[in-house]
């Protein structure tokens, strides 16, 4: 069964697509059906399908998250505890409980099946840049 870890660059919070990567994966596996599971090696970022046509749709979720999990030093979070690796490591743990670390893409015809607007995007919830792994797997 075909597997590879990608590595990508973040620059920060926000949404990096990385659809192409993980469609070329595809084509070189040679399957004409299966299920291509995409699973992130870390705990401070995730993985999203969402909309990839109007990058509006990417600065409101980021705006949202921002809202919805302040950094630790806003005065609304006093009530986390673990503040050692600094205001943004919490509230990302925490915003990646609340989206999902792992995704599965149905693949016929030697292709992902996604939807006409659909990208698949890694999550990253921390400030500064990060070099993130992510595990892709096409089994049948």
């Amino acid at each position: 069964m075909p597997q590879k870890i990608l590595s990508l660059q973040t620059r920060g919070q926000g949404l990096y697509e990385f659809t192409d990567q993980i469609a070329a994966f595809v084509r070189s596996a040679d399957m004409e059906s299966g299920l291509l599971t995409v699973f992130v090696r870390h705990t401070s970022c995730s993985m999203l399908i969402q909309e990839n046509a109007d990058p509006d749709v990417r600065t409101d979720l980021n705006g949202f998250f921002r809202r919805l999990v302040p950094p630790s030093s806003d005065p609304s979070m006093r009530w986390i505890v673990h503040t050692m690796e600094g205001p943004d490591d919490m509230p990302a743990h925490i915003k990646a409980a609340l989206t999902q670390v792992s995704i599965g893409i149905p693949v016929m015809d030697g292709r992902l099946v996604l939807g006409t607007w659909q990208g698949i995007y890694l999550f990253e919830h921390r400030e500064s840049p990060h070099r993130r792994e992510v595990v892709l797997h096409l089994g049948n």
